[in-house]
């Protein structure tokens, strides 16, 4: 397991997040960069896991997933609404300033 969170973002999330968190040295992939769009929800989380990364998503039917009980190495989700692209970022920072890839694991952060 890294020693730090490395996050995998949907491919809603918008590209300035992922410039921002390379910008400061965060390992980012991309569910495009990983041709993964279209992909089912189910096929998402397993690559994230696989990867070892935290799924950071809008969606909230990965909310509904973490609920049901799939296994995961994190999801940081974020309403869509209300939120601009610096609050997200300031959050995922927030979140691979404070937390490990160990306690992500299976937990579901709110933004």
């Amino acid at each position: 397991m890294p020693d730090r969170i490395r996050f995998h973002l949907d491919e809603h999330i918008p590209r300035a997040v992922v410039e921002g968190l390379r910008r400061r040295g965060i390992d980012v992939a991309t569910s495009v960069e990983l041709d993964l769009v279209g992909r089912s929800d189910e096929e998402q989380l397993t690559a994230a896991l696989d990867g070892e990364r935290v799924f950071v998503t809008h969606d909230a039917d990965f909310v509904a997933l973490h609920r049901s009980g799939i296994q995961h190495a994190g999801i940081a989700y974020c309403q869509q609404r209300g939120r601009t692209t610096s609050d997200i970022l300031r959050g995922l920072i927030l979140v691979w300033e404070v937390l490990s890839p160990q306690e992500m694991r299976s937990h579901l952060e709110f933004l």
